[in-house]
């Protein structure tokens, strides 16, 4: 009688490609929830000064959008200055 032995595990190349994006996904996502929890602490004021006064309940709002836009709104809050002020 012929014993059929089993073969290792082989990754093919479509999950090699699957587990590559899922990595990058949660990468990103990770990256976005940090950032998130610092602008609608910080850096939401700094673009926009009405967000200054923002309940509980808007930075909660803006959390998600925050994480998912990280890129923009990183590149946004680095290239913020003040405005300048007009002399009377």
């Amino acid at each position: 009688m012929h014993l059929q032995h089993a073969t290792p595990f082989r990754r093919t190349k479509s999950v090699v490609i699957a587990d590559t994006l899922a990595i990058a996904l949660l990468a990103y996502a990770a990256l976005g929830l940090a950032f998130a929890i610092a602008f609608v602490r910080r850096g939401a004021a700094f673009l926009d000064p009405k967000a200054r006064a923002g309940s509980r309940a808007f930075r909660l709002l803006i959390l998600p959008a925050s994480a998912a836009l990280w890129p923009i709104l990183a590149i946004k809050w680095l290239r913020w200055s003040p405005p300048k002020e007009s002399a009377p």
